[in-house]
């Protein structure tokens, strides 16, 4: 009797810990310490669940400890099928093929301009991107990367901002494809509070207003300051129809359960990754296998585009960017 109680006060909490690293959203903690980070690579919360459950059937030879060892067992590989389900769901493949007047999205968190710039400007032609949010990049480095592409015959032009230039993790930069038109950044609309973000928005009124994101990370000392960030980022998909945005969030979908409006994963914005099946290949960081990374990179755009394609490129492994880039396709759609 005494054995039984005690393995149930034992497994009680090791059950709570399981369900809340789970599905956090149930109780509100998605932005909780220790469970935001937890939640952030899912994958591997559930490898190191499955070296525990091999461990605990070790503990099965003593006699005693049958019964515990088994329960813990059994609330080990309960967590492990649930949480890689909710993983899987998301998805690894793409979407559907790209059409002519398509936008293709590219992100990169460049780690202080840490490719060269000849590797930015041929990632751009391959994908034949038209928006590219390059989080810790600098202006300098990005304008030299649209001058090479504009003797190409593809102009782009560049926003940076930036919050101090000693440290090129302070300045986000944002190249916008001259087909799009001008556009003029807004000073006025409010910022993420750590590292900067850029919000440009169409000089003729024709044309999504574009955003360049980089929340700050969630480490313990930032914890305010990164919740603070993904409200604003919500917030500026809620103040115009059109809104497509992109760079390094800081965050997985998982993190966003609070934040999405009117079917929108975060603001009224929707993942494109998630979307169309590719929401499970991580972007950070690059030195783990991309199944094994956390996917806190997006393209996320209001209702009136349409995902049409995304995926995690991982061919940049000589970078130098602790970030895999990730490129998104998206068809805008006629209002009825």
């Amino acid at each position: 009797m005494k054995r039984t109680l005690l393995a149930t006060v034992l497994a009680l909490p090791i059950l709570a810990c399981l369900v809340v690293a789970a599905v956090p959203s149930l109780f509100g903690l998605e932005q909780a310490p220790i469970v935001a980070q937890v939640v952030a690579v899912r994958i591997g919360v559930v490898g190191i669940a499955v070296v525990l459950a091999l461990l605990f059937c070790l503990l099965l030879a003593p006699k005693a400890s049958r019964r515990f060892a088994g329960v813990v067992i059994t609330m080990l590989v309960v967590f492990s099928l649930v949480s890689s389900g909710i993983h899987f769901s998301r998805g690894t493949g793409s979407g559907e093929a790209v059409q002519d007047g398509d936008v293709t999205v590219l992100s990169w968190n460049t780690l202080g301009d840490e490719p060269s710039v000849d590797q930015l400007v041929a990632l751009i032609l391959e994908t034949e991107a038209d928006i590219v949010a390059l989080p810790e990049t600098t202006g300098e480095y990005a304008t030299e990367a649209a001058v090479v592409l504009r003797d190409a015959g593809h102009p782009f032009w560049v926003h940076t901002t930036h919050f101090s230039l000693d440290y090129g993790a302070l300045s986000t930069s944002l190249m916008i494809s001259a087909d799009l038109g001008e556009y003029t950044t807004d000073l006025e609309i409010g910022q993420t509070r750590t590292l900067p973000t850029i919000v440009a928005t169409p000089d003729d009124d024709n044309g999504p207003t574009i955003v360049a994101t980089h929340p700050v990370a969630p480490i313990p000392q930032q914890m305010r300051n990164w919740r603070s960030d993904l409200d604003f980022i919500a917030s500026l998909c809620g103040q115009s129809d059109s809104v497509i945005m992109a760079g390094d969030f800081n965050s997985t979908v998982d993190h966003w359960s609070s934040l999405g409006s009117d079917g929108g994963d975060i603001g009224t914005c929707r993942d494109a990754a998630a979307s169309v099946g590719a929401g499970t290949s991580g972007t950070w960081p690059s030195s783990l296998p991309a199944w094994l990374g956390a996917q806190i990179d997006h393209v996320v755009a209001t209702p009136d585009w349409k995902p049409i394609d995304a995926r995690v490129i991982t061919s940049t492994g000589d970078s130098g960017s602790d970030h895999r880039p990730i490129v998104a396709v998206l068809r805008e759609q006629q209002s009825q």
